[in-house]
């Protein structure tokens, strides 16, 4: 698969991506070298990438433990003081090797740690791969509010290698999907009548290749999200107020991302049927796909109550307004729509039909 390229570094795959780095390392000679990982991507990834490195530096491996709920500062505290006791200074190179988290959380340390240094990318779960890889967003969660705290700002290059999708049970593969779904319902009919096709995610290859395209597209376009960008938020202003509630909820119900924004797109599905007429077969078969794919969320009056005084915190608000992104149509979306409360419950009753 050919390189995606934005204004500031590439994206490269399988074996370009370790071809790319290679050079990059050969080329840079960086004053220390890290790589940041979980339990996780130490265990299943860091080997077969190791291995693929043509280079005799030594690096220094920085293991945090896996989850959102260790995505903030705390964290980030613990890894600006290993790097620091590891001495590291301005010209050293950090290497993000997991998921989401460790994408998201790295690139915000790296961001910050002496003002910045360098930061590769190398999202090992299909999330990451789909969501974290374009667009240079880093940052962390206050307390069980989603990336209220982060900057933008680019990698040095970003690495995708499928190898490590196997790594991945079911629910974590389907978790990425969502956000590959919501890319066809933003930007292509066509894109998401395929992905709705797909029973498998043995071949997953291209699609994963054509999300990556249509993201790096919207960015380009609109790299800070004063526009455009922000279509990339449908579903996740439910879809993060219902993450961010089950994250702090006493009884141990952890929602994954994709599960949460699943909800949050049949949510804010029927809400475009209301408001801007998203055709009733659409709403319908968006209900019905992601219905088949993921688990009904069993909400109770008291969670819709929380999760809908969730919203104020939500990153797109503005001058005290709650900012949804909605459809018109299957690929056709709308920014910047501010809803009434009583449409928020009655979509909640839609969804639990």
């Amino acid at each position: 698969m050919q390189s995606i390229t934005t204004p500031s570094y590439s994206v490269h795959f399988n074996v370009a991506a370790f071809k790319a780095l290679n050079e990059h390392l050969d080329l840079n000679r960086y004053s220390k070298y890290f790589i940041l990982v979980d339990e996780n991507s130490h265990d299943c990834c860091l080997p077969l990438f190791m291995s693929h490195l043509e280079t005799d530096v030594e690096f220094e491996i920085i293991e945090i433990e896996s989850g959102e709920i260790n995505k903030n500062i705390s964290t980030c505290t613990q890894v600006w003081e290993v790097l620091s006791e590891l001495d590291a200074d301005r010209k050293s190179l950090l290497i993000n090797l997991g998921g989401g988290v460790i994408t998201d959380l790295g690139g915000f340390v790296a961001s910050t740690f002496k003002r910045g240094i360098d930061f590769v990318n190398v999202p090992t779960t299909l999330l990451s791969m789909v969501d974290a890889s374009v667009g240079g967003k880093t940052g962390v969660d206050l307390g069980t509010l989603k990336n209220q705290i982060g900057v933008i700002n680019q990698p040095v290059m970003v690495l995708v290698i499928s190898e490590f999708l196997k790594t991945l049970n079911d629910r974590q593969m389907q978790s990425g999907f969502a956000e590959m779904l919501k890319h066809g319902l933003i930007k292509d009919r066509n894109y998401w009548n395929n992905l709705k096709a797909v029973n498998s995610f043995d071949k997953i290859d291209p699609l994963v290749y054509e999300s990556i395209s249509i993201k790096n597209e919207v960015v380009l376009e609109d790299p800070t999200e004063k526009g455009l960008r922000k279509i990339l938020n449908f579903g996740h202003t439910l879809g993060h107020a219902i993450e961010s509630y089950y994250l702090e909820s006493d009884d141990d119900k952890i929602l994954l991302h994709g599960e949460a924004i699943a909800a949050g797109m049949v949510l804010e599905a029927w809400l475009s049927h209301q408001l801007h007429g998203l055709p009733s077969k659409d709403l319908e078969d968006i209900k019905n796909t992601f219905l088949q794919r993921y688990p009904k969320i069993l909400f109770s009056k008291q969670d819709i109550e929380q999760i809908i005084d969730l919203l104020k915190f939500d990153k797109k608000n503005a001058y005290g307004q709650i900012n949804f992104v909605l459809l018109r149509a299957i690929g056709n979306p709308v920014l910047d729509v501010q809803i009434e409360g009583n449409l928020l419950q009655r979509a909640f009753a839609y969804y639990s039909e």
